[in-house]
């Protein structure tokens, strides 16, 4: 079993998020995929069955631990891949949550991707969950910026999103990995998406993944576009917009994802991706 192994949202190899890519005309048994996403060790791997000739693919994606739902980054790392052996196109991945269309291109000479979500949903935040886990986080409700309220959001996968007053504060970022994973698989939520803004259409972003066996995501699509379409939801943002979210800089992993905000459906990720051998 062939596994590629490219990072998404950067040029280069050394930065962004990577990901395992394997491409087949079927897709391997649960058990099988689960082991070989062990063993690759990236936050995710995503398998697609595609058809020669086809722009369809069934897709899956496993982080080292479990199955997610849906994984952004996983996303445009596949593309980027089915671009160099299919072709550029743009193609429908059938994922567990819906239909999610990725189009792929060059940009300055480089490989781009770009995924349209499916309908997004925006969700208030359980009663006790903040009280729970900002401790956790060392944080108290005086870090969180009241002009990013705290929600739940989904564009694939379910995110809390918390925005943070400081960007010291998102940067000094130390968790508690065992309790945080043990509450956030009790609320079924992916990662949790921490910002801060930076400015009217930028963001700094962070994202602890323990559910899936990772202490951080150094680059997030699909929590990019849950920040898009809660930006969306709480008007903080006017559509049609763009903004650019940076990640993984604590990591030494630099990231770049662009989210496209329509007025109504699908949230855009786009980013580069590059292969790392």
């Amino acid at each position: 079993m062939l596994v590629q192994r490219i990072s998404a949202f950067t040029r280069d190899p050394e930065g962004g998020n990577p990901a395992g890519v394997v491409i087949g005309d079927h897709l391997p048994d649960e058990a099988t995929m689960q082991r070989v996403a062990a063993e690759v060790g990236y936050s995710e791997t995503a398998f697609l069955a595609i058809a020669p000739g086809s722009t369809v693919a069934e897709v899956r994606y496993f982080s080292p631990e479990r199955e997610v739902d849906f994984c952004g980054h996983a996303t445009i790392a596949s593309a980027v891949a089915l671009a160099d052996s299919h072709g550029p196109a743009t193609y429908e991945f059938r994922t567990r949550p819906g239909v999610v269309m990725v189009s792929t291109d060059v940009e300055e000479g480089w490989p781009v991707a770009t995924l349209t979500s499916v309908e997004p949903q925006v969700k208030p935040v359980p009663d006790g969950l903040l009280e729970k886990l900002l401790p956790l986080l060392g944080w108290s409700p005086d870090d969180l910026d009241p002009e990013l309220p705290p929600a739940l959001s989904f564009a694939g996968a379910w995110h809390l999103v918390l925005g943070l007053h400081t960007l010291g504060t998102l940067s000094a970022l130390e968790y508690d990995f065992t309790a945080v994973r043990e509450l956030m698989l009790a609320e079924n939520l992916t990662t949790l998406q921490l910002v801060h803004r930076t400015g009217p259409d930028t963001f700094r972003a962070r994202n602890p993944f323990p559910v899936g066996g990772v202490v951080e995501d150094p680059a997030t699509g699909a929590a990019a576009a849950a920040l898009g379409a809660h930006l969306r939801h709480f008007g903080i943002v006017q559509p049609p917009s763009e903004v650019l979210v940076t990640q993984g800089i604590e990591m030494g992993r630099p990231s770049m994802i662009k989210v496209n905000i329509p007025a109504e459906g699908g949230i855009s990720v786009s980013g580069n991706a590059c292969r790392m051998s």
